[in-house]
């Protein structure tokens, strides 16, 4: 009898997912289920170059027609799964078909958070999550269109950058003290408010959303954003980003144990012995950073896929990787390697006026992660030296004229 693996998802994960399992031998009926309708795509361009108009849905295809059709890979897109049967060891589709799986994979990645205050329902209120959702924002981005962004993330700071490109007016509401708070250090996020005030963003830290508020005449359209303080911002378009939530509806019905996202073992193994886990709906044990973690990277998203292929085929891969992720604001790129956890020390590498510089987390002088700014070079040596727990001189790793590898303590 042939095995029937399924892989539930049809994004970064699930795409290299299936690509490993061919790679690595497996010649049983491979089938990938997602409720999207396009071939799967790159997601970060969405905020980016997609958003812009500057590159086509067909230029972000992860894989072209003819991979899946050589690899013998059943892509089953526009189809909602409805439910799991862990027992039956079926996959269940919202129009009644059902799949028998020997082993599954849930790639179901992440939902985005939503913002339920009055007037939530109306229209030109968006979230950014996939390309039917740029698509729909593109459509509201008329010339002068005012753009108030509810987020000061990775992604609401990439979209209001793509905004300020295409020449609108773009206003920032970020509920903390400062942007990219839960990832960055002050240094970071000082730099990046700074640029986005040079290129004519408005941002307004410590602001809470508390309505939205439609146009004047009994329009079910938004027409300005108000806050907690009084504030009121007139708005044509609002994008909410204000992060996202592991998507486990799935798992939750079916009984798979889920703790911040679907919890899997190190070998990327759920609590059903028949279904592994990958990509930014898991949480994993992380050996480096002796926690359990959850990442919302494609970098991450593409290495767990790797592990379970490999697990699912009977291999016994620990999943033990040095996180990365970037972002692209302007023409600055960020690169961050590590986990900032419990640092008790950061180090600037550089002058953030040259607009190419470092930022260095410590805990006991142990290098823990890093930022850079148009600085590839402290990214690559960084990646090593985080993965070996490197210990640092801080005065050398103060001085970018001095190799990162050459501020280590010997």
């Amino acid at each position: 009898m042939t095995d029937t693996f399924v892989i539930v998802g049809a994004g970064h994960t699930a795409v290299q997912a299936a690509d490993s399992l061919r790679r690595d031998g497996f010649g049983g009926r491979l089938v990938v289920v997602g409720d999207d309708p396009h071939l799967p795509y790159q997601r970060p361009p969405l905020s980016k170059k997609f958003l812009a108009g500057e590159l086509p849905l067909d230029r972000l295809a992860l894989k072209p027609p003819s991979f899946y059709d050589t690899a013998r890979i059943e892509l089953k897109l526009g189809a909602a799964v409805e439910r799991l049967s862990l027992s039956q060891r079926q996959v269940m589709l919202a129009g009644g078909e059902r799949i028998d799986y020997d082993r599954l994979l849930l790639a179901t990645g992440s939902v985005p958070r939503t913002l339920a205050v009055p007037g939530h329902e109306l229209g030109g209120i968006h979230y950014l999550r996939s390309a039917g959702d740029v698509e729909q924002i593109r459509a509201d981005l008329v010339p002068g269109a005012r753009v108030v962004i509810v987020g000061g993330g990775y992604i609401g700071l990439e979209v209001a950058a793509t905004c300020r490109g295409l020449g609108h007016e773009v206003d920032v509401l970020e509920m903390t003290d400062r942007v990219m708070n839960r990832v960055v250090a002050p240094e970071i996020s000082a730099f990046f408010a700074a640029e986005h005030g040079r290129a004519g963003v408005r941002l307004h830290t410590g602001t809470l959303v508390s309505a939205f508020t439609p146009r004047p005449g009994g329009s079910r359209r938004v027409g300005a954003v108000e806050t907690l303080g009084g504030a009121r911002f007139p708005a044509d378009v609002v994008i909410v980003g204000v992060g996202v939530l592991p998507n486990v509806a799935l798992a939750v019905a079916a009984g798979i144990a889920c703790e911040n996202g679907v919890a899997v073992d190190e070998h990327c193994r759920t609590s059903d012995p028949a279904v592994w886990a990958a990509g930014d709906c898991t949480s994993h044990p992380s050996p480096r950073y002796g926690r359990r973690v959850r990442l919302e990277s494609v970098d991450n998203a593409f290495e767990q896929a790797r592990t379970a292929a490999i697990n699912m085929l009977g291999g016994a891969v620990v999943h033990d990787r040095v996180p990365w992720f970037w972002s692209d604001q302007y023409d600055l790129k960020l690169l961050i390697v590590g986990l900032n956890f419990d640092y008790d020390q950061v180090v600037l590498r550089g002058d953030p006026a040259t607009r190419a510089f470092s930022c260095c987390y410590l805990r006991g002088g142990e290098l823990l992660a890093i930022d850079c700014v148009n600085s590839a070079k402290d990214y690559m040596a960084a990646k090593k030296l985080i993965a070996e727990r490197a210990h640092c001189d801080p005065t050398r790793l103060a001085d970018p004229a001095v190799g990162l590898r050459d501020a280590v303590v010997r």
